[in-house]
């Protein structure tokens, strides 16, 4: 029995190469995420102006995971949706 040859690959190879060179990955859920490591106070402005910039109600914006470092710095990530529809 034959077995049937693989499909060319190589233009789906080209299109994802180009696309992680020029830094273009959407995640899978939609989300806008951006991720921080600041010191304390430092983190606790950036989340309030992601907060007043995207608001929550309209932009589900949220802080998606955080933790502490030494040094009281803050690493943190936060998320939001690209519009408010």
């Amino acid at each position: 029995m034959r077995v049937p040859a693989k499909p060319p690959l190589e233009g789906l190879k080209r299109t994802l190469d180009k696309q992680r060179a020029n830094g273009h990955r959407m995640p899978r859920d939609g989300f806008l995420r951006e991720s921080f490591s600041l010191p304390r106070d430092q983190a606790r402005a950036k989340a309030r102006e992601w907060l007043e910039r995207w608001p929550k109600q309209a932009y589900w914006t949220e802080i998606e995971s955080w933790c502490e470092r030494p040094g009281d710095v803050i690493e943190f990530t936060m998320r939001r949706l690209p519009t408010a529809d």
